[in-house]
């Protein structure tokens, strides 16, 4: 599907190609002397964000977060979808096999701003849109990780909680991934054009992003580590607990384990107070044992 955004009162030629057939695309290409090169990447829908400058037109690709990905998506390619485009001094193209409402968006609120007199200020605003399509996902899983913080402090019990922060860690690594490499894109591109408030703003949007996203990774990781943590200690205590009560009973088996020889001639073996006798000193063992982890602060 191809769309005319030119006729929305933009001061030069803007298309955007919506799923195309590789006959369209190759046929655009020849229309417009497009880069063969290009055009093969552009129609790779896992190729990673990157920026070239050809003779005629200058090529960017950049990637953003699809929005209908599966739950349980951890790559770039699951997780995010691609946006090609070519501009030059009167045109630009983008490409896209996914939906892209941004775009239209961008056409709709720019098409009368004076402020745009070239393409590059599109493809700024192009870049910074599919940026910004990462913020709700970051936001819900920032949102996600503080509740498992709480319910981890608080000793709650999670069904797969390490499953579901693994989970948030690979995304989080994904989109930090993305981050750098959408830098290596937009660092560049203002050798092909002068810097103005468009590129400005691009930048410092990826900025923001790439520090939110660092700082989520960061407590995903330290959230992790206390986790283990209280995980160990969970289990220090449970082995406290059992090695107290071994400490109490392993003399009172020993005793028992001895009275319980059947042997003839045992001392205690036929006294009327022999039975008691054991009993008192195996209380008397109890206590001795209880008061020395007491006094060890064990107990």
């Amino acid at each position: 599907m191809l769309v005319n955004y030119t006729q929305k009162g933009f001061p030069f030629e803007w298309k955007d190609l919506f799923n195309p057939s590789e006959e369209q695309l190759l046929e655009l290409s020849k229309q417009y002397h497009l880069p063969k090169d290009a055009v093969i990447d552009c129609m790779q829908s896992e190729h990673l964000p990157k920026y070239e400058v050809f003779d005629n037109y200058n090529f960017i690709i950049i990637r953003f977060y699809d929005s209908f990905c599966k739950l349980e998506s951890d790559n770039i390619r699951q997780l995010t979808r691609k946006v090609a485009i070519f501009y030059n001094q009167d045109f630009i193209l983008t490409v896209h096999r996914s939906q892209s409402e941004f775009i239209e968006k961008i056409a709709d609120k720019y098409a009368l701003d004076k402020n745009i007199k070239h393409p590059f200020d599109i493809a700024c605003k192009v870049i910074k849109n599919a940026l910004e399509t990462f913020a709700e996902p970051l936001n819900n899983m920032d949102k996600e990780v503080d509740v498992y913080e709480t319910n981890i402090f608080l000793k709650k019990r999670v069904p797969d909680l390490l499953k579901n922060l693994y989970l948030i860690k690979r995304k989080t690594a994904v989109i930090k991934k993305l981050n750098y490499i959408t830098k290596l894109v937009i660092e560049p591109m203002i050798g092909s054009h002068r810097r103005n408030s468009f590129y400005e703003d691009m930048r410092d949007y990826h900025l923001r992003l790439e520090t939110e996203t660092e700082e989520l990774h960061d407590n995903i990781n330290n959230l992790l580590n206390i986790y283990i943590s209280v995980s160990s200690q969970k289990t220090n205590e449970v082995m406290r607990i059992l090695t107290v009560f071994s400490a109490f009973f392993l003399p009172l088996t020993f005793i028992v384990g001895v009275y319980g020889m059947n042997f003839d001639f045992m001392p205690e073996l036929h006294k009327e107070w022999g039975y008691p006798g054991v009993l008192i000193f195996m209380t008397l063992v109890t206590i001795l044992i209880f008061q020395w982890f007491k006094r060890k602060r064990w107990l």
